[in-house]
């Protein structure tokens, strides 16, 4: 009888309404002070809202970039041993290993702007004033070609801004097209007539060799196929149709500019002395890896000891891309993305270090 009275207690407990304490004061905490909750409502929407007022410009960012973050990212956002590049990747998005960079891929600037805001420079985050963060997510931009170097971000024409990737995102609609096909019952035997290996790990080598002659046919078909279209791609470079008798003072100029993100570690002009990088003075014409008493890495010596020089369609393909015109070259800079910025630095090479 008692065992009863029990489960019939336990069973009147367990029915009772979870409202029954609903309404009592627990006699704990306090409601939150205004400046409490600003405190917390640090939120940056897409549209903007959220930012405090403030500006900052392209070379103020540089400046601030170079002494806060570039430790990190590198000079010119290119990233420095395994911390993330913040620029460049704007042709990779379609590869099997793409680089997401900031440029590349964040599809928001409020993203870019709230991360760095709240979280940088790394061990001594939220140290920097609004106006400090404007400029430096400017100078992120200039670094992925977005912006030119005169550009001003401000709270007031942050929304006017797109980023690159900003359309590059769908909505997941994966539960109503795709969940019901997971959840099927799987198969767990004889699910295939017939099981054939069609692809070959590209980085790490976990695919399984196999010896037959037909099997390595196949793969020798397949290395070909890959390589072919870079072959192609590399002949379709062009060099630029510039020299210093045809190069407009505008040109110069405009070169000029351009080498701002090449003056950190390179000289040119009567004075010029080669420092992390060699001087860049008659380069046009000039063997690669030949400025004397300079210490070049192991690719360059390479280049030297073939002959190669600097003509004008390897200036161009390194300007585009030094680190695929010269494999294996410790040159940390991105490239020029942006034709006209390789004719107006060529011209201006041409012109101040003739």
């Amino acid at each position: 009888m008692l065992k009863c009275l029990k489960l019939f207690l336990a069973a009147a407990f367990l029915v009772l309404p979870v409202t029954v304490f609903a309404g009592d004061k627990l006699g704990l905490g306090r409601a939150a002070l205004p400046e409490e909750i600003a405190a917390w409502d640090v939120d940056i929407r897409p549209n903007g809202a959220g930012l405090p007022a403030g500006s900052g410009d392209v070379i103020y960012g540089e400046e601030v970039f170079v002494n806060k973050c570039a430790s990190c990212h590198g000079d010119f956002a290119e990233g420095v041993d395994n911390w993330p590049v913040l620029a460049g990747g704007f042709d990779t998005l379609g590869d099997k290993d793409p680089v997401k960079t900031v440029g590349s891929y964040w599809p928001y600037l409020s993203t870019v702007w709230d991360y760095v805001n709240r979280s940088m420079p790394f061990g001594e985050a939220q140290s920097l004033s609004a106006d400090e963060v404007y400029a430096i997510v400017a100078y992120m931009l200039y670094s992925n070609d977005l912006v030119d170097e005169d550009f001003v971000l401000s709270d007031t024409n942050f929304a006017e801004f797109e980023m690159y990737n900003a359309r590059g995102f769908v909505v997941d609609d994966r539960p109503e097209t795709e969940y019901a096909i997971w959840r099927a019952e799987p198969c767990m035997k004889d699910c295939k007539d017939r099981v054939e290996i069609t692809m070959r790990a590209s980085i790490l080598d976990v695919t399984p060799e196999e010896t037959t002659v037909e099997s390595t046919e196949k793969t020798e078909a397949a290395e070909v196929a890959v390589a072919a279209p870079a072959e192609e791609k590399e002949a379709a470079v062009s060099p630029a149709v510039v020299n210093e008798a045809e190069a407009s003072p505008e040109l110069v100029a405009a070169g000029k500019k351009v080498f701002r993100k090449c003056k950190a570690c390179h000289q040119i002009g009567p004075k010029a002395k080669s420092r992390s990088g060699p001087h860049l003075n008659n380069i046009l014409g000039r063997g690669i890896g030949a400025v004397e008493g300079f210490r070049y890495s192991k690719a360059f010596k390479k280049a030297a000891e073939a002959g190669q020089i600097w003509d004008m369609e390897q200036l161009v393909s390194f300007l585009a891309n030094p680190k695929k015109s010269i494999k294996g070259t410790k040159m940390s800079f991105s490239g020029l993305k942006k034709q006209n910025d390789i004719d107006a630095i060529i011209a201006y090479l041409n012109a101040e270090g003739a």
